[in-house]
């Protein structure tokens, strides 16, 4: 059994700043779930990905949520979504007790096919069966390609939410992720780039509907001395000392982005020499922010398959993980409505995310391509 330290897929990685800001909410007291740091966490957000308003919450799920809620979804409702993603991106659908409606992935980006778009909406038109709206998720840390898009949703009036989740720091078209569309969410997630542990950002370009989302999330209290609530409302809010958190990581932001674009560089130097490994699409149209450094691999070519080499990383006390296993395949969406083809099935059979911690040493980096060669050398003395 190995001695090494582990290597995990995509820690979390504190700057030293946070530390204090937490302390100076605890020293006054603002540790409830609003305060001065929460106000200017949202404040900093919204002006680093060029979005007018922002509403921090628990998670990015809970801001998918509210979301939807927001562009009017509810029971029976039929709403788009990539079928490339993690599960996170759909479940809010089926909160609101509507139906998803799984697209496959374009080749270039592996994100929702604005090809596979035009021909749902042509046909759910002829149906009188148009989707209430879009979740247009911009995997593994690259943008979709939202104007093409949003393009097509608008010939119907149908809205696009941007699930940037895992894209923080990158870029389409040479604006942030985040400033395309009228609504776009985030996660900070442990695993993300950065990260408030937990927690989640709703940005959007309309102060009455981001003010409306933020009522919803403090569970729709109407302002007064007494409790009245008139609309159903969440316990969504991001809490004050979590923000604090989150001020600290924002302020490394570009330093975490050019680092996990540094550990991908590596790889690709290192590792696409091997036949039959290859690396996730990089479309034209943007810059990611390779927030998951992935490899595809040719198993005939390589000598050996994804889980071949994920248990061979293991052996080595270092965690690397498949792709996700697309949502039109997942058994909890068996019955939902499928477009497309094999591109989102081939990405998760060829896929493999390796360690891309943004505090990995050369050393790190040294190690996981080693194991991985080895594995390739071993296979191909047989």
């Amino acid at each position: 059994m190995t001695s090494s330290a582990r290597l995990y897929l995509s820690p979390p990685h504190m700057s030293g700043r946070e530390q204090a800001y937490v302390t100076e909410a605890f020293e006054t007291n603002w540790v409830a779930p609003v305060g001065p740091h929460l106000e200017r966490f949202e404040r900093e957000f919204a002006a680093k990905v060029q979005a007018p308003y922002a509403v921090a919450v628990a998670s990015g799920t809970a801001a998918l949520h509210l979301a939807l809620r927001a562009v009017g979804v509810s029971a029976g409702d039929r709403v788009i979504c990539s079928s490339f993603t993690f599960c996170a991106s759909a479940n809010p659908i089926c909160y609101e007790h509507a139906q998803p409606v799984f697209l496959d992935s374009d080749r270039i980006s592996w994100n929702m096919d604005p090809n596979l778009l035009h021909d749902e909406l042509a046909e759910s038109n002829q149906r009188n069966r148009l989707p209430k709206a879009i979740i247009a998720v911009d995997i593994l840390g690259q943008s979709a390609d939202l104007d093409a898009i949003r393009s097509e949703a608008d010939r119907f009036e149908i809205p696009v939410i941007e699930d940037a989740a895992e894209a923080l720091g990158a870029s389409y078209r040479d604006k942030p992720v985040g400033a395309s569309c009228p609504l776009s969410t985030f996660s900070f997630n442990g695993n993300k780039i950065i990260t408030t542990s937990g927690g989640g950002m709703l940005c959007s370009f309309d102060q009455a509907l981001a003010d409306k989302i933020r009522f919803w999330s403090t569970q729709s209290k109407e302002p007064g001395p007494i409790y009245l609530h008139k609309e159903l409302g969440f316990n969504y809010r991001l809490s004050n000392v979590l923000a604090g958190v989150g001020i600290g990581q924002l302020e490394v932001l570009d330093e975490r982005v050019a680092k996990r674009r540094q550990i991908m560089a590596y790889y690709k130097e290192r590792l696409g020499q091997l036949p039959g490994i290859g690396f996730m699409p990089r479309a034209s149209f943007g810059q990611p922010n390779d927030w998951l450094s992935v490899i595809t691999i040719d198993a005939a070519q390589f000598g050996a398959s994804c889980d071949d080499i994920r248990l061979a990383l293991e052996t080595d006390n270092i965690e690397s993980r498949r792709l996700w296993l697309p949502l039109h395949m997942q058994p909890l969406f068996a019955e939902c409505e499928y477009r497309g083809g094999k591109v989102a099935e081939s990405a998760f059979e060829t896929g493999l995310c390796l360690p891309s911690g943004t505090a990995m040493t050369d050393h790190d980096l040294d190690r996981v391509c080693q194991r991985i060669e080895a594995v390739h050398a071993s296979r191909s003395a047989t």
